[in-house]
């Protein structure tokens, strides 16, 4: 299957430059096609624009239809998998009927613990540290209309120290992100994974 990568993110590029790699280093097949962010400020759109990727900044306040937009910007540059990287919105419901079985998102937790509406970013790491918990974790999944309710593609988990702050967790959890965000994508390219139901 080639893989034509469409990204949506929030913030940081760091998974988007880990996958980059990996095709750079012709371990993944792969094309970045497109990068969508809902944050004009965010580092997504400056990597891409250096990188020669067509960038988008998209969201509610500046898009009349923000689900149609996202999905017709995504259908225009080909993309055939979705690829969301600390993507802090909800996927619209036409993006997510247009593409089943092809939005891949990352969770910073062991799902289904720590999943739902409103556990996003930090607020997991914060609960993970709130709680007796001695590992913490990665999560790849399919995007469903639900939150964190989708096909589990791969775990990872990560140990939380006695003396954990929710910084010192959240980089250790970030820097796995991104060996396992590339790894699940050669997976997915050589049929270790199906993204079938």
């Amino acid at each position: 299957m080639e893989l034509r990568l469409g990204f949506l993110a929030s913030h940081e590029a760091d998974n988007i430059k880990a996958i980059l790699d990996k095709i750079q280093k012709k371990e993944l097949e792969a094309f970045p096609k497109v990068i969508i962010s809902n944050n004009k400020n965010s580092e997504v759109l400056t990597f891409g624009k250096k990188r020669g990727i067509p960038t988008f900044y998209l969201n509610e306040n500046n898009t009349e239809n923000l689900d149609e937009t996202i999905l017709e910007t995504l259908k225009n540059h080909g993309v055939n998998l979705v690829i969301l990287t600390k993507y802090f919105k909800k996927v619209g419901r036409k993006t997510i009927k247009a593409y089943p079985n092809k939005i891949l998102n990352l969770h910073p937790s062991l799902l289904p613990k720590y999943g739902g509406k409103g556990m996003y970013g930090i607020n997991i790491h914060k609960a993970v540290i709130n709680s007796d918990d001695t590992e913490s974790g990665i999560t790849i999944l399919l995007a469903t209309e639900e939150y964190d309710q989708g096909k589990i593609l791969a775990q990872q988990k990560v140990p939380r120290h006695k003396d954990d702050t929710i910084k010192t967790l959240a980089k250790r959890i970030s820097k796995i992100e991104n060996t396992l965000y590339p790894e699940t994508l050669i997976n997915i390219q050589n049929g270790k994974i199906k993204l079938d139901p």
